[in-house]
């Protein structure tokens, strides 16, 4: 049986632990200050809409920054995209965190924010390969999954406490700060490694991205697993609706935090059971057995169970949904090192997309059939996507293994 993955290795490498310190910082920085917007533009604007969509200018830009942004970790040496996406990001968080700034201001500042933090993620993500190897990567890659849960868990329960405290012009400054500590950590403790492609292999923006599609397409079984890493968008609905879903249960708002949280929580559990004792090969296999499962527990939310019940299936489902540090696993290594961020960047967009999509057909939905009903639908159809494409991955990871032997 080959040697199944360790934290501990991960941990041993000074690179690795400068790289999961500078997006430990950053994931608590943003949720603090995706708090912090909230409050800070609703006190000032009493507007519920203006609120919420600050809130999705924290994520929506990422989604042209992954896609379209995303070739310039390959094009130019990837520690450097990140010291400058760093550097723009703490720049334009000093302005939100003015007092008196005006909300426009905040509202571009905060897409600006999100707009190169999908080039930082892909540089990050390209890079990590070239840090750890074989089972370390995975295991690095499963930490970094635990840590961005851990961070998101952390501000559901204990984000508005924090801005309670320390006000939200402090709390954005903090958020500013963890951006500089973050470009520190890189700058002194990764070493430079010049771009991956030449300078006569530099395509344009649009050419990048479309080559990168057609990695994705040309490889056996990575358009199956984009399926598959596509379902996000169906099992994050439990997150977007539950300030509705705890009305539905009868519940105060005091829930609205282990609602949204419940399937973080599980994510973080199912991450290391997936990566700490499963072999690498059952990993491959147990993909889309995994993605079928994370569906299948939201459709028992059809039965309208209590609240309790309902945030065990939550719980599982974010258990089963560990499939995905596999999936980003193969991806970035079975894409070429001189293509891999953009490659990286497109599957990033693709979640978002469809995370996007997912939480607003939501929202629809529960309007018309309730909140427990629209997530058992969302987990229903999960299932009858996840079922094809497991197979299709199945059979290209069944070839591959014939051919390796």
């Amino acid at each position: 049986m080959a040697q199944r993955s360790g934290f501990r290795s991960a941990f041993g490498v000074g690179e690795f632990r400068a790289l999961w310190a500078a997006e430990a910082l950053s994931q608590i920085g943003d949720q603090l200050a995706r708090v912090a917007l909230s409050v800070l533009v609703y006190a000032r604007t009493n507007s519920a809409v203006l609120a919420a969509l600050t809130l999705a200018l924290s994520f929506t830009p990422s989604f042209l920054g992954s896609a379209l942004l995303s070739g310039l970790a390959d094009r130019y040496p990837r520690r450097e995209v990140m010291i400058v996406c760093d550097l723009i990001s703490a720049s334009l968080v000093i302005v939100m965190s003015i007092s008196g700034m005006p909300i426009a201001i905040v509202c571009l500042a905060m897409a600006g924010v999100a707009l190169v933090g999908g080039p930082f993620k892909s540089a990050r993500l390209a890079l990590l390969p070239e840090v750890l190897s074989g089972e370390t990567y995975v295991a690095g890659l499963a930490v970094r999954s635990i840590t961005i849960q851990t961070a998101q868990l952390l501000g559901f329960l204990l984000g508005g406490i924090v801005v309670a405290l320390i006000n939200p012009y402090l709390a954005l400054a903090v958020d500013a700060l963890t951006f500089l500590v973050s470009a520190a950590l890189v700058r002194l403790f990764v070493p430079y490694r010049p771009a991956p492609q030449q300078i006569s292999q530099r395509r344009t923006f649009w050419a990048s991205t479309v080559h990168g599609a057609r990695i994705i397409a040309g490889i056996p079984g990575l358009r199956a697993l984009y399926v598959l890493t596509m379902l996000a968008g169906f099992y994050i609905g439990p997150e977007g609706l539950a300030a509705p879903w705890a009305a539905e249960l009868g519940e105060s708002t005091k829930v609205v935090g282990l609602l949204m949280g419940a399937p973080a929580a599980g994510l973080i559990i199912g991450t290391w059971l997936y990566t700490k004792l499963i072999s690498p090969e059952l990993r491959l296999q147990l993909i889309g057995p995994l993605a079928t499962m994370a569906g299948l527990m939201l459709i028992f939310c059809a039965f309208e169970p209590g609240l309790w019940t309902s945030l065990m299936f939550l719980l599982l489902s974010g258990v089963f949904t560990a499939y995905q540090v596999q999936i980003g696993a193969t991806f970035a290594t079975s894409a070429p090192a001189d293509s891999r961020a953009q490659v990286m960047g497109l599957l990033n967009s693709g979640v978002l997309t469809a995370q996007g999509l997912g939480v607003l057909l939501a929202g629809f939905l529960a309007e018309e059939i309730g909140v427990a009903h629209t997530v058992a639908v969302a987990g229903a159809i999960g299932v009858v996507i996840a079922l094809p494409a497991a197979a299709t991955w199945s059979r290209a990871t069944a070839a591959r293994e014939t051919a390796a032997g």
